[in-house]
């Protein structure tokens, strides 16, 4: 056994059963010489031990010190941060003391400003009441002023009858017995005479500075128009060509010119309409050509132009009419378009509507109060108003009808594109809405005595969208009924009001693809244009009637207001 010499337990336990003998010292000389042995080996361990104390008392005493450097480092830091902390408090401890002033003054100057405000709305309602007061009695004199004017007229006209009468009277006694007594005033020729330095001043007087509204309402249709054709009668009479060309280019220049002034003035354009129009008919009445002489009585044939064609100055007026009535057009579509939406499509008369609304279609907030909001009223009121301008300043009836359908075209397309817009706007109730609206169109084409006018018939296609949103949408019945029925609405718009359909209640059902689809089937048939909206500025021809004017020229007088005292009746 090689146990350093040393016999062990184990060593001798494994000799099994052979009996030992060992002398007991021997064994303690043997382990005595083995401790000897090992005495080097644990005086060098003890040195390497040693040695390694000493790194480590070394190292320990580095990091000490190392620890101590870091330990005042940040004990210095940490006093600096104290230190500004510190001078940050103060200077947030200052700033906030002058918030808090500045607040103090905020505040105050909030309330100066709230009583200013508070002032000037007492100030605001103060002026309201005296620009009330001041409409109302600036309503009133312009009303006196019309009357006043109209009985002006009167006395003109009573004046210069009796002017007449004295000058009858007078020569009849200077003529005595020789001169047989004339029973009546003067017989007139229906000319005016006016002296070529005079025409720049006529242009200016009866077109350019000439207001619609102090024309008389009581007067003749297009006065300036018959007073303009008297001059032309006298230009004529004189077989002066010159003094002719010369007047019917400046008449024409002026009417341009007072219309570019006044392009968005819907008076003037109706004025000035009107009066081109009454001034190309009196060129054609009393042109001497048998077609416009058919209704003519005896003594207006009488006053035809004998010396000169104006066909191509009529060419002329005909276009510049056809320039005023564009413009005419789009400044009542200007005024009108802000209102249709509001009053057609989202204004909600019927009762029971209102409180109806389908889940997520809430009605959007405005800085208009519901007061003020535009309603089927605001509609009917602008189109009375456009109504009643034609008629006093005396546009032909023909094309007062011809703008009301233009109006009513525009009403519909606007409305109908709207509403393929919203499906918030495509229910049954909705659809009961518009169709009442329509109604309330037609009533006023009635009283207005327009039914001829084919305006309600522009209105066909958003009928039929009323309808198509009111109608029963659940058998192949009722495919085949919105097919033969829906004739003014293209497959495109018919198919987008069906998918946009929106019930806002249970008696409501939503529209099934499977019944779109059958429908879409009986449409494939047809060849209509797959255009969706509607084209909101299209025009429709217009026309030029001819009107022969019922007034004999030798009865027409000009009244003070036009200020033409320089023109001689004939």
């Amino acid at each position: 056994c090689k146990c350093h010499g040393i016999p062990t337990q184990s060593c001798l336990s494994s000799l099994g059963q052979f009996p030992i003998f060992i002398d007991k010292s021997v064994l303690h000389s043997n382990i005595y010489n083995s401790s000897l042995k090992m005495i080097p080996d644990f005086k060098q361990q003890i040195s390497e031990l040693e040695k390694q104390k000493q790194d480590l008392e070394t190292r320990l005493n580095e990091q000490t010190e190392s620890m101590k450097g870091k330990l005042e480092e940040l004990s210095n830091q940490l006093n600096r941060n104290r230190e500004e902390e510190g001078t940050q408090r103060k200077t947030i401890e200052a700033q906030n003391e002058i918030h808090i002033k500045e607040k103090e003054k905020l505040i105050s100057k909030i309330q100066e400003m709230q009583e200013a405000s508070e002032h000037l709305k007492k100030q605001f309602e103060t002026e309201s009441e005296v620009k009330s007061t001041f409409r109302q009695e600036a309503s009133r004199l312009t009303v006196e002023n019309r009357d006043l004017e109209e009985e002006l007229d009167m006395k003109d006209r009573v004046i210069k009858k009796l002017q007449d009468q004295v000058k009858t009277l007078t020569k009849t006694i200077e003529k005595g017995n020789d001169v047989h007594l004339t029973s009546g005033p003067k017989e007139y020729l229906g000319m005016l005479e006016y002296k070529t330095e005079d025409e720049e001043k006529l242009i200016q007087n009866l077109i350019l500075d000439l207001k619609p509204r102090g024309v008389v309402v009581n007067m003749i249709p297009g006065l300036p128009a018959h007073i303009l054709f008297m001059c032309v009668r006298y230009a004529d009479s004189l077989n002066d060509a010159g003094m002719l060309k010369s007047l019917m280019n400046s008449a024409i220049n002026g009417i341009k010119q007072v219309v570019k002034e006044h392009l968005e003035d819907f008076e003037m354009l109706s004025f000035w309409l009107s009066n081109t129009c009454h001034f190309l008919n009196c060129l054609r009445q009393y042109s001497g050509e048998e077609e416009f002489m058919k209704l003519n009585s005896p003594n207006q044939n009488k006053n035809c132009l004998n010396n000169f064609d104006l066909s191509e100055y009529r060419q002329i007026l005909s276009d510049v009419a056809i320039r005023i009535y564009h413009r005419f057009i789009v400044v009542m579509e200007n005024n009108i378009q802000p209102i249709i939406v509001p009053g057609m499509l989202e204004y909600e008369s019927l009762q029971g509507i209102s409180g109806l609304k389908p889940t997520g279609f809430r009605k959007r907030s405005s800085s208009i109060d519901d007061t003020d909001a535009y309603t089927m009223t605001s509609v009917l009121q602008q189109l009375s108003y456009f109504y009643s301008t034609m008629c006093q300043n005396g546009l032909d009836p023909e094309l007062v009808r011809q703008a009301v359908k233009q109006l009513f075209f525009l009403i519909g397309a606007v409305t109908l594109n709207s509403l393929f817009l919203r499906k918030d706007m495509c229910s049954c109730r909705k659809g009961m809405q518009i169709r009442c609206n329509i109604s309330y169109l037609e009533e006023w084409l009635k009283d207005k005595n327009l039914q001829n006018s084919l305006a309600k018939e522009t209105l066909e296609p958003l009928s039929q969208a009323a309808w198509l949103l009111q109608v029963k949408k659940i058998t192949d019945s009722d495919a085949k009924e919105i097919y033969e029925r829906c004739t003014s609405l293209s497959a495109v718009q018919i198919i987008k009001i069906l998918n946009s359909y929106t019930p806002i209640d249970d008696f409501e059902k939503r529209v099934t693809p499977s019944f779109v689809r059958k429908v879409q089937a009986l449409l494939n048939s047809r060849e209509d244009s797959s255009q969706l909206m509607l084209d909101t500025k299209y025009l429709f021809q217009v026309t030029f009637p001819f009107t022969p004017s019922p007034h004999a020229l030798e009865m027409i007088q000009i009244p003070s207001s036009f200020k033409l005292g320089f023109l001689n009746r004939l």
